[in-house]
């Protein structure tokens, strides 16, 4: 089975500009892809003229081309060695009724190749093809520059984020999310509508939390299922001073969670905890939570619905996991510094000092000792790109804001998961998370993405989308 990922190439040519530049694009390409290990589907050069499109019949050809590989498109690139001709863009994504990102790139002219043997006029063809999409009404993205070369590492760099917003879009569009057990009943902040996800390709599949606890109680230490995640659970972090008892319990859960998940082919979660688990069944669920976030099957606390789609969309732009958070405490008087905390579910790639522990600040209403399951690992420096999907139920609409930090070494004497984050004008962010009534949980991921999600969610999810 190939895994390479396909994206779709159309070459722009115009009759009266010299074909050779055609030929010498689709070498630039071929050269390009093979280096990344990209599978172009592209007219090969006996299907039209040296593989270009430019008539409405190339652009037919091409785009019955596209709509047999359409299961494998993740996105199309249109190069444009000479102006181009725009109809034929345009009619050829209309034609493959593909629904995926676009990149329009477009060659520089050489200053001493400006005559009529050698000019590109790609500059001025790069306009007029956007022009077309646009009045077809189809989504493109833009290079940073407005003629780059194939060859350059700029290019290459653009090409690479391309594929990150490719990947977010593909996934969002068919993303299944299952919500265990109800929200907590103090947590309002976590409302969402699954109406406005459904329409956006977002699936919500429910579970009351009795059936998970109930299938977890028919199970005891000896059977094989518990054992194996037993040992899973031992593998993936020390237990400190967990009692074995509590462990049971936590593997009992890990399995009725697994099989909920395979059962129904979710991609992400967002459970109940606080703090019916603990009063219900004696353990935290934030390890179980933990191994799946970091084997990129997200999982939220509260019933945070949205907060895992936000896990899941940053993953999908990263390639690494996320973890949710509180926007939790001031960092002393440090006006763009701020702790981030939750009990313990984030990640074990955020906690290189990862343990098994309780959770305090709930046992100080179930008791300690049902708080066992809980991680305590503090996260070190590292890149942070943060953000926040929700939606906005009375505006009918889904809306996000995102942004680029830091996570910082700041001294940080407490416990839990916990990081301390740097990030400008935090002052501004903060009243624009309060004004627009986005909710106490913001996601980090450790990388910087935040261009790739803009693109993505903005652009091609045409959601609402604030950059900070």
């Amino acid at each position: 089975m190939n895994n390479k990922v396909s994206l779709g190439v159309i070459i722009g040519n115009r009759d009266f500009f010299p074909d050779r530049l055609v030929s010498e694009a689709r070498a630039d390409i071929l050269a390009l892809f093979d280096k990344l290990n990209l599978n172009p589907i592209m007219l090969d050069e006996s299907q039209s003229k040296l593989g270009g499109v430019e008539t409405f019949k190339d652009a037919q050809r091409c785009a019955e081309l596209f709509r047999k590989h359409q299961d494998e498109i993740s996105g199309i690139l249109v190069i444009l060695p000479n102006f181009g001709d725009e109809k034929g863009v345009a009619e050829t994504i209309q034609l493959s009724g593909l629904k995926v990102p676009v990149l329009i790139q477009a060659y520089p002219d050489d200053l001493n190749k400006l005559d009529v043997a050698r000019r590109r006029d790609s500059w001025c063809g790069k306009i007029s093809v956007c022009n077309n999409l646009y009045q077809f009404g189809i989504k493109y993205t833009l290079t940073a520059a407005h003629v780059i070369h194939p060859s350059q590492p700029e290019f290459e760099g653009e090409l690479k984020n391309f594929l990150a917003v490719c990947r977010v879009v593909k996934g969002l569009r068919k993303v299944r999310i299952g919500a265990v057990g109800a929200r907590p009943g103090a947590f309002n902040t976590v409302r969402y509508s699954e109406k406005i996800l459904q329409r956006n390709g977002i699936s919500v599949t429910t579970v009351d939390l009795s059936e998970i606890l109930g299938n977890a109680n028919k199970l005891t230490k000896d059977d094989a299922a518990v054992k194996a995640h037993l040992d899973k659970i031992l593998a993936y972090a020390p237990k400190g001073k967990t009692p074995d008892e509590a462990l049971i319990q936590i593997a009992k859960l890990d399995v009725v969670l697994n099989q909920f998940m395979e059962d129904h082919a979710l991609d992400a979660t967002a459970i109940q905890c606080w703090t019916s688990l603990q009063q219900n069944f004696g353990c935290n669920v934030c390890t179980s939570m933990s191994i799946m976030s970091e084997n990129m099957l997200p999982s939220a606390c509260e019933v945070d619905v949205t907060g895992t789609l936000t896990m899941y969309a940053m993953q999908l732009a990263s390639g690494s996991p996320s973890a949710l958070v509180d926007w939790n405490n001031n960092y002393a008087d440090d006006e763009n510094k701020c702790v981030l905390f939750h009990c313990g579910n984030w990640a074990k790639s955020f906690l290189p000092d990862i343990e098994i522990s309780n959770a305090p600040i709930l046992g100080t209403t179930v008791g300690v000792e049902n708080t066992y399951g809980a991680l305590d690992g503090r996260t070190p420096a590292s890149p942070l790109t943060y953000g926040r999907i929700s939606t906005d139920d009375p505006k009918g609409i889904i809306k996000v804001y995102i942004g680029e930090g830091e996570l910082t070494d700041d001294a940080l004497n407490t416990f839990g998961n916990r990081a301390v984050a740097q990030i400008p004008d935090l002052q501004g962010l903060m009243q624009y998370v309060c004004r627009n009534g986005f909710e106490h949980h913001v996601v980090m991921n450790a990388s910087k993405s935040a261009a790739v999600l803009k693109e993505a969610l903005g652009n091609y999810m045409d959601w609402e989308v604030y950059h900070h």
